[in-house]
């Protein structure tokens, strides 16, 4: 995922001798520089907000919950997500079109990103709290990929094909994301990419 903008929510500037506005970006920052040193569970918003140099009021204009933090610009990059498999040509194959947009989707060039790239999911992967607030975001990520596989099939969003190919696409990225996060030596996209070719063949490996 590409890094958060920084700009203002609502796109104001700061008068002369005001403290300059505080980012959704910086707010990220500080956050997770409080969960390296206490741990999710133990670090507050009041904490999260003090540590940035504004009030809750700020922290609560950019994220809904301190959970919300950890997932940054998802919300975002499903825009842009939905934006690449509209741009999919139709005759592209549908598996060849789900593989290389979600290859895309988790491609993260910026080498500081990378790193808390990989410390969100390390969070939402083994944090109890954000496991049960991820069950939310996989659903608003499947229901992309339901979509464009409802519309290529010409089938309902809630057909039982479409659902499984997203369930399965997802299932496909978890996996890579575990062996990313404990194989140092692993290329995310790399994992994702094979991942998603098995599946496609339907794993006929044996």
């Amino acid at each position: 995922m590409a890094e958060p903008s920084s700009e203002h929510p609502s796109g104001a500037t700061n008068g002369p001798g005001r403290r300059p506005t505080t980012s959704r970006h910086e707010l990220e920052r500080a956050a997770f520089e409080l969960f390296d040193r206490h741990g999710f569970e133990a670090t507050t918003v009041d904490a999260i907000a003090r540590t940035a140099g504004v009030g809750r009021r700020t922290f609560f204009r950019y994220f809904d919950s301190k959970n919300d933090v950890v997932w940054g610009s998802f919300t975002e990059q499903l825009v842009l997500m939905r934006e690449k498999f509209l741009a999919c040509p139709d005759d592209q194959p549908l598996m060849e079109a789900l593989r290389t947009v979600v290859v895309e989707f988790n491609r993260v060039d910026d080498p500081a990103e990378a790193a808390r790239h990989r410390r969100r999911l390390e969070l939402i992967l083994q944090v109890p709290a954000l496991q049960a607030h991820s069950t939310l975001r996989y659903a608003e990520w499947r229901a992309i990929v339901v979509e464009f596989v409802a519309r290529r099939l010409g089938a309902s969003t809630d057909a039982l094909v479409p659902q499984t190919v997203a369930y399965a696409c997802l299932g496909a990225a978890l996996a890579a994301y575990e062996q990313w996060l404990h194989q140092p030596e692993v290329e995310l996209c790399d994992a994702i990419d094979t991942a998603m070719r098995h599946l496609a063949s339907g794993f006929a490996i044996g």
